[in-house]
């Protein structure tokens, strides 16, 4: 996973055109999304199948989920909704191909999202207060209070847009220290194997009856274990063979697997909490700005 603050990792086109990878990975996620909508949204059936069943599903969550949380009366805010949390669990996701960049590693993506949440409640307020209302909305409720008020609505976007980079950012630095340090051990493993064939032997034997002995007792933890050990000796064993050893020299075999268990967590898992706090917060925030009917007569009749 490529991680920058300031989107600096540029693709060139043409000679002359840069574009950033982020760009590039937003692009292709809008792509999808937008696919995805059309394919999944025509030839609807009063007897839906499985896939119009999951997809009516997915829609009456995320319908519900904006109801329960800006209330009824904000029911039409739920494609937009949609949209910022499919955009950011995506983005996160398109990471995991290897080649593509995570558009949540960069600030400039997920700052760009705040801000357009920011200009939305702003505009919201200024709508139903008129403009002069919502400056007044910063002296409240003593003038004294207007330097912190402006300092919590400036800082609202930026709070939100680190609070996601530094989780996926955070996530993407770990597995890799992990996966370096991992391919070190591997090497050195390796070199502490290598000075006769007897370890590596014995490293596999004791890897088999491991494995035979946890599938039949069905117990995990020891056919895992014996296949490792297992592995680590077949490594070692190979380095004796002088083309197989050219041929699987240098391949850190500790980095394979270790380091996509912890992905699951730090990648997959943290980027869905991610999308969904992102989601909340801008929900939260939204209906703040977009009160019941009720309670907008109320204000207009106090003021």
């Amino acid at each position: 996973m490529n991680i920058s603050v300031s989107g600096a990792s540029y693709i060139q086109l043409f000679g002359f055109l840069n574009i950033s990878q982020t760009t590039v990975s937003s692009f292709i996620v809008t792509v999808i999304l937008c696919v995805a909508g059309v394919l999944l949204g025509r030839n609807l059936k009063k007897r839906p199948g499985k896939a119009q069943v999951l997809v009516e599903k997915g829609v009456m969550m995320i319908h519900n989920m904006v109801i329960d949380t800006m209330g009824a009366h904000n029911a039409s805010w739920a494609p937009f909704i949609a949209t910022i949390f499919l955009s950011s669990i995506c983005g996160s996701y398109i990471g995991l191909t290897g080649f593509l960049r995570s558009t949540t590693a960069d600030l400039a993506c997920v700052l760009t999202w705040s801000l357009m949440v920011s200009v939305i409640i702003w505009y919201q307020n200024i709508k139903r207060n008129g403009f002069l209302g919502w400056l007044k909305g910063f002296t409240e409720p003593i003038v004294v209070m207007t330097p912190m008020n402006i300092v919590s609505e400036i800082a609202q976007p930026f709070a939100m847009a680190l609070r996601h980079f530094g989780n996926v950012a955070g996530g993407g630095v770990i597995t890799t220290i992990l996966y370096t340090a991992l391919s070190l051990a591997s090497t050195a493993l390796l070199k502490a194997i290598s000075g006769t064939v007897v370890i590596p032997l014995i490293l596999m034997a004791v890897g088999i009856a491991l494995f035979v002995w946890g599938r039949r007792t069905k117990k995990a933890v020891r056919w895992i274990f014996g296949l490792a050990f297992g592995l680590i000796g077949l490594c070692g064993a190979v380095q004796f063979i002088p083309f197989v050893n050219e041929l699987f020299h240098g391949i850190p075999i500790l980095a394979y697997g270790i380091p996509a268990v912890f992905s699951v967590y730090f990648d997959v898992f943290s980027g869905f909490v991610q999308a969904l706090v992102f989601t909340l917060l801008t929900m939260v925030y939204i209906s703040g700005a977009c009160p019941p009917p009720e309670e907008q007569e109320n204000e207009n009749g106090n003021s």
